[in-house]
């Protein structure tokens, strides 16, 4: 999925203070998988697994943890692309996945974030992704 994000107007203009924001920083949260967090292909009962749809949404979430309260009270930010997007590992109701993003590049002129977002389970990688944000006025 991706959204086209398009802006004539250089950051100064739309006043978002990136300053707070810097290549490396990074965040962790855990988060136990529920049912509704789930999908079963095959119908047969206990075959419920943490679905990519789900895992996508905890993704995007840790970079936001990560991103927007460090910018101002008039901006927020807004994914546009996922690059990359793998789920290779099953896990199931009441597991404990852990979200890890990285803010990995910063085009403070456009307001565009880059983060690499590792999901693990014991260790183990569930999933990865590139993720993409822009910086918007909430004004």
């Amino acid at each position: 999925v991706s959204l086209q994000i398009n802006s004539t107007l250089p950051n100064e203009e739309h006043h978002l203070d990136t300053s707070k924001l810097q290549v490396g920083q990074s965040a962790k949260t855990q988060v136990e998988i529920t049912s509704e967090m789930t999908t079963n292909r095959t119908g047969n009962a206990g075959d419920d697994v943490f679905s990519t749809p789900a895992m996508l949404g905890l993704m995007e979430g840790a970079c936001i943890q990560l991103s927007d309260p460090l910018l101002g009270d008039d901006s927020a930010t807004v994914g546009y692309a996922v690059d990359g997007l793998r789920h290779i590992a099953s896990t199931d109701v009441g597991e404990t996945v852990e979200i890890s993003s990285s803010l990995v590049d910063i085009d403070h002129d456009r307001g565009r974030l880059t983060f690499e977002i590792v999901v693990t389970h014991e260790e183990k990688m569930v999933g990865k992704a590139t993720h993409k944000r822009a910086i918007i006025s909430k004004a």
